[in-house]
């Protein structure tokens, strides 16, 4: 499994999330941040531009685990099936370990407008590594485009269900399920296609 970021960066960004959901996100200061991760705020901005970076950390990394989990995916499979093969694989083990903080991290972010517009860049930029991926493993330029952009509204949508959810299933079982779902309904008639139609998408 890729390295999804330096101890320091962690420890910072576990130390940031502990303090914004103690005294809110106006009320730490980086100097804080950093002493309660027992660094330097020195370190601090090695690792993070600003405070609100701090919070982004994991989405930071994933397109890069994502990017080099699809470099390593058995041969064979369709574009669908290596763009998940990348999602689930990332969707197993820390971000498992991970939930209660990035539930709390989702909350903190959701009190703060400047962060909800930074939060909704985040799919655009995984869907850019998928993209990117899959390119490299062949896939023409409009099946990478559309397979990630399928890929990532996925992702996103199962990030929801898990975290809101109190069924107890992983996320990767919750990804699985909704690409089955998917699957269901991209199987279902759409009315007023015909030969002509399939034409222009084949």
């Amino acid at each position: 499994m890729p390295r999804w970021a330096p101890d320091a960066a962690l420890r910072l960004e576990q130390a940031a999330i502990e303090l914004f959901a103690e005294k809110g996100f106006a009320g730490a200061t980086v100097p804080e941040i950093a002493q309660r991760a027992g660094l330097t705020t020195r370190t601090f901005f090695r690792h993070f531009a600003d405070k609100r970076d701090v919070l982004f950390l994991r989405e930071r990394e994933l397109p890069a685990v994502v990017a080099e989990l699809l470099a390593t995916a058995p041969p064979g499979l369709d574009p669908l099936a290596l763009a998940m093969h990348g999602l689930e694989s990332a969707a197993t083990g820390d971000l498992e370990r991970w939930k209660d903080d990035i539930r709390t991290r989702r909350a903190i972010v959701e009190s703060e407008p400047q962060l909800r517009e930074r939060e909704r860049l985040k799919s655009a930029v995984l869907t850019d590594a998928i993209r990117d991926g899959l390119r490299a493993g062949g896939v023409d330029a409009d099946g990478a485009a559309l397979t990630a952009a399928v890929a990532s509204a996925l992702f996103d949508a199962a990030l929801e269900r898990w975290l809101g959810g109190d069924d107890g299933l992983p996320l990767v079982e919750v990804l699985a399920r909704l690409r089955a779902r998917l699957g269901r309904l991209a199987s279902v008639p759409v009315a007023g296609g015909g030969a002509e139609d399939e034409g222009v998408l084949r």
